[in-house]
Formats: C-alpha cells, sequence, structure tokens
C-alpha cells in the first residue's frame, strides 16, 4: 500500500505564512512528479503547484511569488512554502504523487487525504 500523508494546515491571518509538508510511505519504487493542489466546497479541484523528481517546479499564476515548493527524495516529501497568504487561498489542500510501486508496474496516480488552509481577512 502507498500512503501520502499531508500536514501543516492551519488558520492563519492574511499576510501570514504556513508551511505544508506531504509525506509517502509503503511499497514504492520511485516517484515521479508530486504535486499541490487545493479545493474549495462547490468548485473544483484546482492545481497549485508540482515538481519534478530533479526538482523543477511549476506554479499556478495565483499563488506565483508565494509560494514554494520543495521536495526531499530521499524522505519521499515535499514541501510548500505559503507566503503572504490571502482570504482566497483558503482551501484543503491535497498532495498528489505519480509512483511506481514496482521497477515492473505501470505509474499510478496517488492522492492524500488532504489539510485544511484557513486564511482569515
Amino acid at each position: 500500500q502507498v500512503q501520502l500523508v499531508e500536514s501543516g494546515g492551519d488558520l492563519v491571518q492574511a499576510g501570514g505564512l504556513l508551511r505544508l509538508s506531504c509525506a509517502a510511505s509503503g511499497s514504492i519504487f520511485s516517484i515521479d512528479v508530486m504535486g499541490w493542489y487545493r479545493q474549495v466546497p462547490g468548485k473544483q479541484r484546482e492545481w497549485v503547484a508540482d515538481i519534478t523528481k530533479g526538482g523543477r517546479t511549476n506554479y499556478a499564476d495565483s499563488v506565483k511569488g508565494r509560494f514554494t515548493m520543495s521536495r526531499d527524495n530521499a524522505k519521499n516529501t515535499v514541501y510548500l512554502q505559503m507566503n503572504n497568504l490571502k482570504p482566497e487561498d483558503t482551501a484543503v489542500y491535497y498532495c498528489n504523487a505519480v509512483i511506481e510501486k514496482t521497477a515492473w508496474t505501470p505509474q499510478y496516480d496517488y492522492w492524500g487525504q488532504g489539510t485544511q488552509v484557513t486564511v482569515s481577512s
């Protein structure tokens, strides 16, 4: 089994900062791209950022310049440093990873359970 566990969500005032973590564990041979998504009730889940195994990052325009994603391959963990938070960043944040469980099986998408980020104005 593969598990993704997010942590770090909290209630913070506008302009504040948070750091989210996502750790992958279980039967893992290799992790390719890892990403962060967010969702508010009644809306579709939206992509926030992702990072390749080599460390190349991509960001949604709405968070570019404020959020920074990093990765520790030795720990199978990614982080999302969120600075200058805005009320519109309020959402449940989900971690995603594309994982190969063995060298002979295809890649599959895995998701964490989500962590709540609330930004008050």
